[in-house]
């Protein structure tokens, strides 16, 4: 019995002459309208920032900052929606649209079962008290959400999650703030370098298991069991995204709070978590098809024992960061080595190395990039506002 012809539709597949247009074809149309927006909203993002800050409109710039950190939220979750379901749509266990659905309910669950990534997020810097604090928030957030849409729009899986420390640490060093190089180091460098290792290393093992175990059996039967499976698995990334990248949008929030002595820093009150958690599921939802297609097809060409093995491997690695070492780990970086380790259980070869090359250029570029676009934000808004 065929399977429904959706449930094989390709990422790239073109659409046919007076149809609608499909999701991926969306994806395709919307940069060349967005990218004309996003330099303009950006601009009046700027410009607000620097008449709060000139006319001592503290609650007003602090609205602004929520704002801009909510939208950071969601720009996270169509940046990052290819995390979660970019194995289970390519292998076909998921159609697009169940697999979105899936992601930005679990992305919603997930935010809500944690706060000790936020609270490390909050202590990465400490800002001026008032408005001259709030620049610096707002500045960094900024960096970040320019640096998502950049590799966005050239379909690279970059981390939010550095993107946002890098745009702290930019807008922290630009305004003199004292930097807590330690924690940034412990929680961020640290895991930066070990987790994309343990998910490659642990991804091997894995499949080898599988395949070991597996041996015997019809490859038909294996294929069609392990669909099912990875159903629970895409489940549990994006649980873990949603664990992993909610919370760190929620401590940037907490970080402006605390700048305007409306919160002492020692938990983040409910409305914040409810806002990060939606605003995340929401960009979840909207999608993320040009990253989901680098990793979906570019790296590895995967089947269903290899999604399950990649998304179980990189789930674990996301819970054990969050509940065991408070550490803002990337989601990205987690994944994309899980999805490269279980490819080299076939060959070295069959890892695309020259996109993995791509990748990890743009891992590596994220930090700075962010910082370098918000240190320019905090001295604009700074220079015209204050």
């Amino acid at each position: 019995m065929s399977e429904p012809s959706d449930a094989g539709a390709t990422l790239t597949k073109d659409v046919a002459p007076g149809a609608d247009p499909s999701l991926a074809e969306q994806a395709r149309r919307g940069p060349s309208k967005f990218w004309l927006l996003m330099p303009a909203g950006l601009a009046l993002v700027i410009v607000l920032g620097a008449i709060g800050v000139r006319s001592d409109a503290q609650i007003a710039v602090l609205i602004l900052v929520v704002i801009v950190s909510l939208v950071f939220d969601y720009t996270n979750g169509f940046h990052d929606a290819a995390n979660a379901i970019a194995t289970s749509v390519s292998t076909r266990a998921l159609t697009p649209r169940a697999a979105l659905l899936m992601a930005a309910v679990m992305n919603m669950v997930g935010a809500l079962l944690g706060t000790e990534v936020a609270k490390t997020i909050s202590e990465v810097i400490e800002p001026p008290d008032g408005l001259h604090g709030l620049t610096v928030v707002a500045a960094g957030v900024l960096g970040a959400i320019t640096w998502n849409l950049i590799t966005w729009f050239f379909g690279l899986p970059s981390s939010s999650s550095h993107a946002l420390i890098g745009g702290v640490v930019g807008a922290g060093l630009a305004s003199a703030s004292l930097v807590h190089w330690q924690t940034v180091v412990d929680k961020v460098a640290v895991p930066m370098v070990v987790s994309p290792i343990v998910g490659f290393v642990l991804a091997y093992l894995v499949m080898i298991a599988i395949l070991w175990i597996f041996r015997r059996a019809h490859p038909g039967k294996v294929s069609r069991r392990f669909r099912i499976a990875q159903t629970l698995s895409a489940a549990s990334m994006a649980l873990g995204h949603g664990l992993q990248d909610a919370q760190k949008t929620m401590g940037i929030i907490v970080l402006a709070l605390v700048t305007t002595g409306h919160s002492d820093g020692e938990g983040v009150p409910l409305w914040v978590i409810l806002s990060c958690a939606g605003a995340l599921s929401l960009g979840t939802y909207a999608g993320g098809w040009r990253i989901m297609r680098t990793l979906g097809r570019k790296v590895i060409e995967l089947d269903p024992p290899k999604g399950f093995a990649a998304e179980a491997t990189a789930s674990v690695v996301l819970y054990a960061a969050a509940y065991i070492w408070h550490a803002p780990i990337s989601t990205t970086h987690t994944i994309t080595s899980a999805i490269m380790g279980v490819g080299a259980t076939k060959r070295l070869s069959a890892v695309r190395w020259g996109v993995a090359g791509n990748i990890v250029v743009a891992w590596i570029l994220t930090m700075p990039a962010a910082a370098l676009v918000a240190a320019v934000v905090y001295w604009l808004v700074h220079a015209f506002g204050a």
